[in-house]
């Protein structure tokens, strides 16, 4: 029975968090179904990348960035520009982005390249320029590249020992995320 209420709970959030625009991210953040917690995390796409040893610039990005939740409660979503720039904000609770910097496993397509190119990086301070989206970053592991084609951005919202990229341990990992606020 429990089983069947946390899905028609976790069923119930994903058809209202879409419709309802008083609904806030940090709100679905900290539902709670059953004692199970639900731990986000954040993919943003971009047409092409640009990088120096301090900045990441993802070029034309998109202007959603999706989320998403594991078992056992499935959730995703998208959010627009100013609303996941929220979550770099006070307004976001006191574990924001800005307060505790999430790791972040970038992907790029480079030309003549057979795999893509991964590197895991810390990402801070971002900043809008245009179409673009501006990261501060420190290298974790792996290589930055200076320019790219097609990029994903895969941001960790749990903090040290899970999220994603090499290591990856799985949510419910770490002390940050969704209800630990």
């Amino acid at each position: 029975m429990t089983t069947r209420r946390n899905f028609l709970t976790a069923a119930a959030l994903m058809a209202v968090v879409p419709l309802t625009s008083s609904l806030s991210l940090a709100e679905t953040k900290e539902t709670q179904v059953g004692r199970e917690k639900i731990q986000l995390m954040f993919v943003q796409t971009a047409d092409d990348l640009k990088a120096d040893d301090k900045t990441l610039r993802l070029i034309n990005v998109g202007q959603q960035t999706l989320y998403f939740s594991d078992r056992p409660v499935r959730i995703a979503g998208h959010l627009s520009m100013p609303a996941y720039m929220e979550e770099w904000t006070a307004s976001a609770g006191k574990d924001n982005f800005s307060n505790d910097p999430p790791n972040a496993t970038l992907s790029v397509y480079e030309g003549g390249k057979a795999e893509n190119t991964l590197a895991v990086v810390e990402i801070s301070h971002p900043a809008v320029e245009g179409k673009d989206l501006v990261y501060h970053y420190k290298l974790i592991e792996g290589a930055m590249p200076k320019a790219g084609g097609a990029t994903a951005l895969f941001i960790d919202w749990i903090g040290p020992g899970g999220g994603v990229g090499p290591g990856f341990h799985g949510v419910g990992v770490g002390a940050r995320g969704v209800g630990w606020r």
